[in-house]
């Protein structure tokens, strides 16, 4: 996650975009560690958190929404500049990240807090996103089951999961003691994301508003 000054930093925590033309958007795609990673590198994407959304716990951590219960999607709030990237860009590119036609959870991550779902914070984000729905239904010939919920407080994870993909503390995996960017590389390669993606939309990553 990269680090703005400590008042801005704040404030998008509290899920206010820090400046005027910042903007934030919600998605739940599965593992927030992928979601995070993907969109980190789209140009107009400032920051990337994961976290927890849409349950009815006024709480939630990472044990209490992977024990069920709680009702959290895995979550990631994206802080971007509108100028350069839109909502409906945004959302364009999320469907075409996902698995947007598997309603018990993404990849090899099964459980409800592994659904996909996009948090819209108004009216407006939420005809673009059913538009988008619609087309990417249209594009797949299936039904898309990624519902369209009114954002809810967003709760952000525990600092190890931030920035995970890219991480150089060591985890020890039945690979052994490597890096956590290493770490994820291999789980998400064994989760066969990429792969299901690519059979779904032709390939891993589709250009904003192509």
């Amino acid at each position: 996650m990269k680090r703005l000054f400590a008042c801005a930093f704040m404030i998008l925590m509290a899920g206010v975009p820090a400046f005027a033309g910042q903007r934030t958007a919600v998605f739940a795609g599965g593992c927030f560690w992928c979601v995070e990673k993907d969109f980190e590198g789209v140009p107009g994407v400032i920051e990337a958190t994961s976290g927890y959304i849409g349950g009815s716990k006024a709480d939630a951590s990472y044990r209490k929404v992977t024990q069920g219960g709680t009702g959290h999607y895995e979550a990631v709030q994206i802080l971007y500049d509108d100028s350069r990237i839109s909502y409906a860009e945004l959302v364009h590119l999320f469907f075409r990240s996902v698995d947007p036609v598997d309603e018990g959870g993404q990849f090899c991550d099964r459980g409800t807090s592994y659904r996909t779902a996009i948090f819209t914070a108004n009216r407006s984000e939420a005809a673009v996103a059913k538009a988008a729905k619609q087309k990417a239904g249209k594009e797949l010939g299936q039904k898309i089951v990624t519902p369209i919920l009114p954002a809810t407080p967003f709760y952000v994870a525990e600092d190890y999961h931030q920035d995970y993909y890219k991480s150089t503390e060591k985890t020890l995996t039945r690979f052994g003691l490597i890096t956590r960017a290493k770490a994820y590389s291999r789980y998400r390669t064994a989760c066969g994301r990429d792969a299901r993606v690519k059979q779904l939309w032709g390939s891993t990553w589709t250009s904003a508003g192509s």
